[in-house]
């Protein structure tokens, strides 16, 4: 076995699990992996790439990255992205916007996180369209599912996240988010040792949003309650553990 399988092992189970779970993969489809050049996006497509090569579900691979238009992003860290894509055997695609100009410059948002994400995901599905893929990974963690969570139970009132699988009809995509198994430490941990080519977020937003708060308060609660993480993403994937108020009864219902 080789470093990249050793490193990979446990990621690459979580992974299975998932696909397998929700029904990801079916023969034929073409996997475009969201490659932001961010840790998880990476070992995403490292652990889709290493899949490939022995899934009884044969699929293609493709990586899009999305370019915002930042001024003072890396070319060299664009390049390095470029040629692991190519080590890996992955077609690599760049899609050029002017999303950063459009939200910093001419809109000039004080929030931009929210209208900053539909653009990118709409670019991607544009790209996704053009290459003819009909699933789009995007990699989310076990940590982000929770944070998700706490994001809209706080500032929105609801009890939602975001779900394993979403059809999106308008642009006949189907996303899959395969990494929802792997908590943060073990992809910060295999993103380190195999020295992955990371590409650097010029955002100015970038760790100041409201999903960077509840990253850190996550981090603080663990602090004292070191399974608080796990309990969460078990009471969120096991909907037999659900126990919330009914709907109120009207007049005359029979609530026994």
């Amino acid at each position: 076995m080789d470093e990249r399988s050793k490193v990979m092992r446990k990621i690459l189970g979580c992974v299975r699990r998932a696909i397998n779970d929700y029904n990801m993969l079916s023969d034929g489809d073409h996997v475009a992996v969201g490659l932001s050049g961010g840790k998880d996006s990476l070992v995403l497509l490292t652990a889709l790439a290493m899949l490939k090569r022995f899934s009884p579900t044969p699929f293609k691979l493709s990586a899009i990255r999305v370019d915002m238009g930042f001024k003072n992003a890396s070319a060299e860290e664009a390049e390095a992205l470029k040629s692991y894509c190519e080590e890996l055997g992955v077609d690599y695609y760049v899609e050029k916007t002017d999303i950063a100009e459009i939200i910093f410059d001419v809109r000039k948002e004080t929030n931009p996180c929210s209208l900053c994400s539909k653009m990118r995901r709409g670019a991607l599905n544009t790209k996704c369209n053009e290459i003819g893929a009909n699933k789009l990974a995007l990699g989310h963690n076990a940590d982000d599912v929770t944070e998700t969570f706490l994001l809209s139970f706080i500032y929105e009132g609801r009890l939602s996240t975001f779900q394993p699988t979403a059809y999106m009809s308008r642009t006949n995509m189907t996303l899959i988010r395969p990494l929802i198994y792997c908590p943060e430490g073990d992809i910060k941990g295999a993103t380190a040792r195999l020295n992955l080519p990371l590409l650097h977020n010029p955002c100015p937003m970038d760790h100041t949003s409201q999903r960077e708060y509840m990253k850190s308060l996550c981090s603080h609660i663990t602090k004292d309650i070191p399974f608080a993480k796990d309990r969460m993403f078990s009471a969120i994937t096991h909907p037999e553990r659900y126990n919330l108020f009914p709907k109120k009864a009207t007049e005359n219902e029979d609530i026994d």
